[in-house]
């Protein structure tokens, strides 16, 4: 009878990751337990059989159109973006066709202590370095200790801002001690770049100094050393003959071009036309008119070039216009929801490529569905007094115009009626105030030349007589004025996730982060409900919980209009050559690209696609 009742509580516990319970495993979910179980033979989204050789061209895939140097850690300078994805490895890798799932790469196994104080990886006695020395656990400490430390870019310091140290524990076995006993960090550790302590070391074992670290190539584990690297515009990454790794089950299939080489563009049309002309052989396009305009002809008609869409699961954070509430003008929950009332996404939207964004947790299960379930509810009641009454129904849905003039009007109407219900009123010169007599008028600050067309938007505003002032700044600026919330308006893009992250919401949202300068919480949201849904996200230990802090958030962030939503994307537009083979089932969470990071997981077809030629031989 005592065995039953003993196996009856067990099978009422939260389902958790086999490493929530401190034994040595192969990999690590946030919830449940990892797809791929113990010796399993490689990654469903690869071809394990994929052919070896040929070259790989790319351009830059962001804004940087040059390099100045190969640490990409550091402040100053730019790093190519092949160095993240070719060279540096990871004591753990994501998968991408599950939710923030970790298998070991550099590290064979790793150790989740019970209340998430620490976690311990056992390297691969396998694991080499490209000058053939074996990983160990000193170079990853001092992998930490260089990526914490004051001459690390603060992108780094603050990703690992969880962790209070690194112990080496014997030759290959470190632990990490958290001070934030989270998930989130978790992942961060075990996404760990790792390089060797002897890049930096002088022949008199001194060390320059990190920040100083420029012309070096990294010495790093990955499959691709640098071959070449020509002034800045051009870099050549060949494929490593002994890569310690090609093996393993979650590197089986990956990284099939003997040579990758990226050359440098600092001109967008310059680039397209480079592409047409066969200078590269892929690109993922960032541009919706580039994309219906360009992407097309006759090298697309005879199909010697592809465009496509490759859908993506990958959840999508909230784009959008926020509104600084540390702004009296912006107070009133009425005037913000005039000011979603007046923009009209259909109309901008001319080339229809994009998604409304409509949730903090677009493209996602995580973003509020139907009425709020009994779990949402729990976390909601205690402050319905406070929250908006919308926050206890459906899910929140943006006025929409359908692109008609007709729904337009209607919507400026209903605007109106709200601004009027404020105490805004036109004067005799159709200039919108309120009673003390001052213009209802606000500005938009943006970086550089990015502004994103907001002419339509600032010619209905000036029917209900609201001026919208669009000023562009340097980045220095917009940087300086954003971390001492100094702006009325401007446009954030929050992170892409497989899973979302508790710590990022924690800075977009938590009252504390309102008050500290040089935080995300750009709105200056100051809410015990949002911090009480918050903290249910950190405690969450079950998916189910966890979907149902999300969702609360959600219905919380989106009622309370604190921003108006722009748009999002559930695809990664890609267009190539047709030269690749391309595995038979697609990654569900990848980009076309970029580095892998915690969220936007694996650059699939730089990683996984191969060479057509190679298949003949």
């Amino acid at each position: 009878m005592r065995l039953l009742a003993t196996l009856i509580l067990l099978l009422a516990l939260p389902a958790r990751a086999a490493a929530a319970d401190g034994q040595w495993v192969h990999a690590y979910a946030a919830f449940g337990e990892p797809k791929y179980p113990r010796g399993f033979a490689h990654f469903e989204y690869v071809n394990p059989d994929a052919p070896k050789g040929g070259t790989l061209h790319l351009r830059n895939p962001d804004r940087r159109s040059s390099f100045d140097k190969f640490n990409l850690f550091t402040v100053k300078g730019n790093a190519p973006a092949g160095i993240g994805i070719f060279m540096l490895e990871t004591l753990a890798t994501l998968s991408a066709d599950e939710p923030r799932t970790m298998y070991g790469l550099l590290a064979q196994e790793m150790r989740v202590a019970p209340d998430k104080s620490s976690i311990t990886f056992r390297l691969d006695p396998r694991a080499r370095f490209s000058n053939g020395d074996p990983v160990l656990a000193e170079d990853v400490k001092y992998s930490f200790d260089m990526q914490t430390g004051k001459y690390a870019s603060p992108t780094y310091q603050t990703s690992l801002a969880g962790v209070a140290k690194a112990v080496v524990v014997d030759e290959r076995t470190i632990r990490f001690d958290l001070r934030d006993r989270s998930s989130d960090t978790l992942f961060k550790v075990g996404l760990l770049q790792v390089f060797s302590h002897k890049w930096g070391l002088r022949p008199d074992s001194t060390y320059t100094r990190f920040d100083e670290i420029v012309s070096e190539y990294p010495i790093a584990s990955g499959p691709y050393t640098i071959a070449e690297a020509h002034a800045g515009r051009r870099i050549e990454f060949k494929r490593n003959p002994d890569y310690w790794a090609r093996d393993l089950p979650v590197r089986r299939g990956f990284y099939n071009f003997d040579r990758v080489v990226y050359r440098y563009y600092q001109d967008e049309a310059v680039a397209t036309e480079a592409f047409k002309a066969g200078e590269f052989d892929l690109v993922r396009v960032y541009s919706a008119r580039i994309w219906v305009r360009q992407h097309k002809g006759r090298l697309w008609d005879e199909g010697r070039i592809i465009k496509q869409a490759f859908p993506i699961a990958t959840g999508q954070g909230l784009q959008a216009y926020e509104l600084n509430l540390r702004r009296p003008i912006f107070q009133d929950i009425r005037v913000r929801e005039a000011l979603n009332w007046t923009y009209d996404f259909d109309t901008n939207n001319r080339y229809h490529l994009y998604k409304r964004a409509y949730s903090v947790f677009n493209n996602s299960e995580f973003a509020a569905q139907g009425p709020p379930s009994p779990g949402e509810l729990k976390l909601l009641e205690p402050f319905r007094s406070e929250l908006p009454p919308q926050v206890f129904g459906p899910p929140f849905v943006p006025p929409s115009t359908g692109g008609d003039p007709k729904r337009l009007r209607a919507n400026l109407l209903h605007a109106r009626a709200l601004l009027e219900a404020a105490g805004w009123k036109l004067d005799q010169e159709g200039v919108l105030r309120n009673a003390q007599g001052e213009r209802f008028e606000f500005e938009y600050l943006a970086p550089g030349d990015s502004t994103t067309g907001e002419e339509p938007w600032q010619h209905n505003l000036e029917k209900l007589g609201i001026r919208l002032n669009v000023r562009n700044v340097d980045f220095a600026l917009y940087n300086r004025r954003l971390e001492d919330y100094d702006f009325d308006m401007i446009t954030i893009v929050e992170g892409a996730f497989t899973l979302p992250s508790v710590a990022d919401y924690i800075a977009l949202y938590g009252s504390r982060s309102a008050d500290e300068k040089g935080n995300n919480n750009f709105r200056g949201v100051k809410s015990a409900a949002v911090d009480h849904i918050l903290d249910a996200m950190n405690r969450a230990t079950t998916m189910d919980e966890f979907r149902d802090a999300c969702r609360a958030l959600d219905r919380v962030v989106m009622w309370s209009w604190w921003q108006v939503p722009q748009l999002y994307a559930d695809f990664e537009p890609i267009s190539y050559w047709n030269k690749f083979g391309i595995p038979a089932v697609r990654a569900r969470y990848f980009t076309a690209d970029l580095p892998p990071d915690v969220d936007t997981q694996l650059p699939w077809p730089l990683a996984t696609w191969w060479s057509k030629e190679m298949e003949k031989r």
